[in-house]
């Protein structure tokens, strides 16, 4: 899948020994009247973890917007070098507590953009609804309300919802926020198991933990990228606090 805006540049390019799987340039993008992203130029690459770092309003879960295409830019390219539209997975926070959903209808609309979602689904898509309900270790709570759940519960069946759609490339915003040090940990092994299956998986974090254990990272600040490599050379001390109070 191309997109394509004016002003092209060529992108950034990713590690060494990387290919691409996502690559943008002179990318703009916001809200009316709001700008939020200013001439980002990077490259996400495959099969690998990357890490969106920065503070609150940087720009991190507008960027994840664009990738999964719900946000368009205003200007820039952004060149999608998959076959697979991108699995979203948002902040659990942005799904309501009140919806009469349940863990396993959660998990269902991930094949709704394969089957549509009026459509009944095949035995085939049960069987990957099964499989990623297995898979994220929610299979028990298929039958609850997805309100009644802890927040770590809650958090892999949204990503369960994700692993379901079958991509390629899973786009997360803050996975593990408001999480305990359990869930958290379960969580980040998990991605990683997804990245060692081949799966490219980009989040956006604020937990530095996460960001240290990714592949590669993306530092933004203020709409702008202020930083990319690995986490050992961006997630400095010194870098940090030029950026991000109180580091």
């Amino acid at each position: 899948m191309k997109i394509m805006f004016k002003t092209p540049t060529p992108p950034t390019s990713p590690p060494p020994g990387r290919t691409p799987r996502v690559r943008f340039a002179a990318l703009c993008a916001g809200y009316p009247g709001r700008p939020v992203l200013r001439q980002l130029g990077a490259g996400i690459p495959g099969s690998a973890m990357t890490a969106l770092v920065g503070p609150n309003g940087s720009g991190k879960s507008t960027l994840l917007g664009v990738l999964a295409g719900v946000i368009r830019p205003t200007s820039g390219e952004l060149h999608h070098d998959g076959e697979l539209a991108p699995a979203f997975v948002p902040q659990r926070t942005a799904v309501g507590d009140t919806l009469p959903l349940t863990v396993r209808q959660t998990v269902e609309m991930g094949r709704w953009g394969a089957r549509g979602p009026w459509r009944r689904l095949t035995r085939r898509d049960h069987a990957t609804v099964d499989h990623a309900l297995d898979r994220l270790g929610v299979g028990a709570l298929a039958a609850r309300q997805l309100g009644e759940l802890s927040g770590g519960q809650r958090q892999r069946a949204l990503i369960a919802q994700g692993l379901a759609q079958e991509s390629d490339l899973l786009l997360l915003d803050e996975p593990t926020t408001g999480l305990d040090p359990e869930a958290r940990q379960r969580i980040g092994a998990l991605l990683l198991e997804l990245v060692a299956d081949g799966v490219t998986v980009v989040q956006a974090t604020h937990d530095l933990e996460a960001a240290r254990a990714s592949d590669t990272c993306l530092v933004l600040h203020e709409g702008r990228l202020a930083g990319q490599g690995r986490p050992d050379q961006v997630l400095t001390t010194e870098a940090l606090a030029r950026i991000w109070q109180p580091f």
